[in-house]
């Protein structure tokens, strides 16, 4: 039968059960997350006289976690209202409830008997077909569940979530040995497609993939970290951006995990596979030991490898002195400095990593070079080794590695970047044992992991002993690939032009953080020029990069202020409105796409298509008020369409509209998600969600075409904006002088405020009226100039072009 999954219910509501319950509500899937009732009161309830029978007392537990879920920063949930649909019980008076949902996840202690209890429990009431999952780590799905029905086996897998499960794509999904096939297609497809995330199929072994190779990685590296005599600082410069991993490098990630979690997994690791040739290195260190005894846990105790600590009222971060286990001020990483700064140099992560790993080899005395070798060499070698017990295909091990702890590369992906058996020599030129799989691959000639094969990637398989095509969704298009199979039809450094298939383009921009210049206003004009021929149907606008876009290029549109120069200026205010109107009124339909960073005249281009595609993690906002500015390619006339315009044609509240649009500019708020962003009014009730961001072009093209089939005709050019006049802008006044008396706004963040009211408003008219939109455009140009002649704007300008920061004057 098919699986449908409509409800949910998470059983434990410490850190990953309340984040899952609150990822799954955010697709708008009702969630059920129980805990057991506490069996003492708390002093306080002792003091209200309440027993452990109250209502409130029953469910104190599975509260706490649900408040700690819904104020964690950053944010487990895509809106505030996705809290709503979860709801609260305890695993006594509540367990029945299990019998109506459609998935139910275990994510309690991590520790066999317990979870064997409640799976027992689970299969007493639990409806057939429904799914059980295990969010265990690395527990066995078989001995969790030991002892269940035949029927419970076939829909019982794992589904271990990595932690933010929001903000980490990886979701490793482990069948059991009896697990229904049918089920875990389900599960998976369930996965990708509404919850967003990067699935991995993992065989039924110790940690699995992700958990069993991390710990590795981190113990192989403080081994040789404590031998060799680096520092926190040291060690967390070289193993972070600098080899394509985050910002958490080595000792923050460790803190962030909580160093007293590493010692148990890497402790149970050691148990749980005797025949790892490596099983040595799981054994946990004394410095860990130490710092676990001391209370050195990691971030939630306050103190790790790093403590946060008060210096003259500013707060830093002090390292750990791995020696002597004292916290000393940040001391920098200048032994390693040269050699980083001279690495940095190569923006190209391959070629850098192949400089290090090369210096590694003729430079023994470059501690830099030698740690980066030492990071990078043995995790590639055991993942290689580890296969196929763990998994079968060298893209599931990269995949885990790269969606579960946010690396540029998996370890065969940087294999095949340094070479395969340039590699394989640097391994064995340090002892390090290369996988007999590998060696065999060596001597058939094969020079790579991956290959293309006529416009298909492959990827090796180890249990096949063959290059297999890797699956892929229909919606999931490479802007990458379609470039190297040269489908780009115009472009130029900050923007390009791709034919994305079945009649449909994509502008793409490409420049430094996707900014808006005089290059994409080129190339605007030319698409839209091309997009007449009777071969395309629609345009896409988006990109695969890291952001959709930061807005406009500020250095452009400072220029010609520095040189007073302010008819340049307006003429590059009119090219901007000139080229968004363009898009909005296009003949065919242009479907936009946003994801990530979406801010300023990013989020102006973002608002002209006439179907909006967003990714769930777009974080949208017009925030030109924070430079001095207002919105300056048609930000405030859009605003005032959709939701001033809006609420008057619907006999609405037309000041709270107005409120509503005002406040949104002038405190410059930035939505967390695509459901704010929807809640703001930066998107419409009818665009489009889209979880999985693979996806995200590939969803655009489908609403292209859509909208292309349907005798699509153009938005009606005409009077679709209502200025409210000099009424409302008078409350604005009034709400502005408010602000300053008290103290939440200088004197000029009153005067930008006053011109971005006088805009919203539409002017100072007698009578509110709908007005065409050029008459909105007008205003908005018109103030955006005058601002930008006034020093205090162009100080605020110049204090974000040079130091990234925003200037209160």
């Amino acid at each position: 039968m098919p699986y449908q999954i409509k409800r949910v219910a998470v059983i434990g509501a410490g850190t990953m059960g309340a984040a899952i319950a609150g990822l799954v509500a955010g697709t708008g899937i009702p969630v059920l997350l129980l805990d057991m009732p506490p069996t003492a009161l708390t002093a306080d309830e002792e003091a209200k006289g309440l027993h452990l029978s109250h209502p409130t007392v029953r469910n104190r537990i599975v509260k706490q976690g649900f408040d700690r879920m819904r104020s964690a920063r950053p944010a487990n949930l895509l809106s505030a209202v996705s809290a709503e649909l979860i709801s609260l019980g305890n695993t006594e008076d509540d367990f029945d409830r299990l019998a109506e949902c459609d998935w139910i996840v275990e994510a309690i202690v991590e520790k066999i008997a317990p979870k064997q209890a409640l799976m027992a429990r689970i299969e007493a009431v639990r409806k057939p077909g429904s799914l059980v999952t295990s969010n265990t780590s690395g527990i066995p799905i078989g001995v969790i569940a030991a002892g269940r029905s035949a029927e419970f086996r076939r829909h019982f897998f794992g589904t271990h979530f990595f932690n933010p499960p929001r903000y980490l794509k990886l979701l490793e999904l482990i069948p059991g040995a009896d697990s229904d096939p049918a089920a875990v297609a389900a599960m998976r497809e369930f996965a990708e497609i509404t919850l967003g995330k990067g699935v991995v199929i993992c065989k039924d072994r110790p940690n699995f993939i992700g958990n069993r190779l991390g710990t590795f990685s981190a113990m192989s590296d403080l081994r040789f970290i404590l031998d060799k005599g680096y520092t926190v600082e040291e060690v967390d410069a070289l193993t972070g951006p600098l080899i394509g991993r985050p910002n958490t490098a080595t000792f923050r990630l460790l803190d962030l995990a909580g160093n007293d979690i590493m010692a148990y997994v890497a402790d149970n690791l050691y148990d749980a596979i005797p025949d790892d040739e490596s099983r040595a290195t799981f054994r946990s260190t004394d410095l860990l030991q130490k710092m676990v005894a001391a209370g050195k846990l990691g971030k939630k105790a306050n103190q790790g490898f790093y403590k946060e600590t008060k210096v003259d009222g500013k707060r830093e971060f002090w390292p750990l002195d791995l020696q002597t286990l004292a916290y000393v001020p940040p001391q920098g990483s200048a032994d390693v400095q040269s050699f980083i700064d001279e690495m940095k140099a190569i923006k190209d992560l391959p070629a850098r990593l192949r400089a290090m790993l090369q210096r590694a080899s003729a430079a023994p005395e470059e501690r830099g070079a030698q740690l980066v070798a030492q990071t990078l060499l043995p995790v590639m070698a055991y993942a290689a080794r580890r296969l196929p017990e763990i998994a079968d295909s060298v893209a599931d091990v990269d995949n885990a590695m790269r969606w579960g702890f946010a690396q540029e590369l998996g370890p065969f992906q940087i294999w095949d970047a340094l070479g395969l058996a340039e590699t394989a020599a640097l391994m064995e030129a340090r002892d390090i044992e290369v996988a007999h799989w590998v060696k065999a691959l060596l001597a058939q000639g094969e020079v790579s992991f991956y290959k293309m094969t006529d416009g298909q990637q492959l990827a090796y398989d180890v249990t096949q002993r063959r290059y297999v095509v890797l699956p892929r969704h229909p919606l999931a298009i490479s802007l990458a690939e379609l470039k190297a199979q040269g489908k780009e039809i115009a472009g130029n450094q900050s923007a390009g032009l791709i034919d994305i298939g079945a009649g449909v383009l994509c502008f793409e921009l490409r420049g430094k953080a996707n900014t808006i210049d005089g290059y994409v206003l080129e190339l605007a004009e030319e698409t839209l020029r091309i997009l007449q021929d009777e071969c395309w149907v629609g345009l896409v606008v988006g990109n695969q990069g890291a952001r959709f876009s930061a807005g406009a290029n500020l250095r452009d549109l400072a220029t010609p202020v520095e040189f007073g120069d302010f008819d340049t200026l307006n003429d590059l205010l009119q090219a901007f409105h000139a080229m968004m109107q363009a898009f909005r009124f296009a003949p065919k339909p242009v479907v936009t796409a946003p994801f990530g960073q979406t801010l300023g005249g990013g989020a102006e281009l973002a608002m002209v298509g006439v179907r909006t595609v967003a990714a769930a993690e777009t974080y949208m906002g017009l925030v030109e008020f924070g430079v001095g500015l207002i919105p300056g390619a048609g930000g405030c006339k859009e605003l005032n369409r959709r939701i001033i315009a809006e609420a008057a044609r619907n006999g609405g509240d037309t000041l709270k509209a107005f409120q509503r649009v005002f406040e949104a500019i002038s405190l410059a708020k930035v939505a967390t998600s695509a459901l704010e962003a929807r809640e703001l009014g930066f998107l419409r009730a009818d665009d489009v969600i889209v979880f999985n961001q693979d996806l995200l072009i590939g969803a655009a093209r489908q609403e292209v075409l859509k909208l292309a089939e349907n005798d699509y005709a153009p938005p009606v050019a005409g009077a679709n904006c209502y200025a409210m006049g000099r009424d409302a802008l008078a409350a604005a006044r009034v709400a502005i002088y408010q602000m300053v008396q008290g103290g939440y706004a200088s004197e000029y963040d009153a005067f930008i405020a006053d011109k971005l009211a006088f805009v919203l408003a539409g002017g100072e008219l007698s009578s509110p009226q709908f007005v065409d939109e050029q008459y909105i455009l007008d205003l908005e140009r018109t103030m955006f100039v005058e601002l930008a002649r006034q020093e205090k704007t162009q100080a605020r300008a110049r204090a974000m072009l040079e130091t990234g920061k925003l200037l209160r004057n």
